[in-house]
């Protein structure tokens, strides 16, 4: 799981191809994990701002994946067939969320696509 989650940041700026939903889920829990220990960190010594709602430890984290988390998204949605540009459904309030969340749970389309290898497809073919 580790090496999933550090794939997500070897791709730092890497919006083309596809991600596997596997990918996706790991690199977004695994973030929310880490967020809320750094929070207790945070609160812990004294590092939380009231007024900014969050603490220096988990703002930095939240700075230094803000990048990956976008690439990744974009390259989710490649999995699933469809432009990255879809991403800016999360400036809508509640409904784009909730769509991209959709979106980011459905299966790979098979095969190539215009994003190109299926990687499900690609790790099963190194397996073999």
């Amino acid at each position: 799981m580790l090496e999933i989650y550090l794939s997500v940041f070897k791709n730092y700026f890497e919006f083309k191809g596809r991600a596997r939903r596997k990918e996706y889920w790991v690199f977004i829990l695994s973030s929310i994990l880490v967020s809320v220990v750094l929070g207790l960190v945070d609160i812990t010594l004294g590092l939380y701002s009231e007024e900014a709602g969050l603490g220096l430890l988990s703002g930095l984290y939240a700075l230094a994946i803000i990048i990956p988390s976008i690439a990744l998204s974009v390259r989710r949605l490649h999995d699933t067939g469809r432009s990255g540009w879809w991403v800016l459904l999360s400036l809508i309030p509640l409904i784009g969320p909730i769509v991209l969340i959709v979106f980011y749970v459905m299966d790979s389309k098979p095969g190539e696509n215009e994003y190109g290898p299926n990687p499900k497809e690609q790790l099963h073919h190194t397996v073999a």
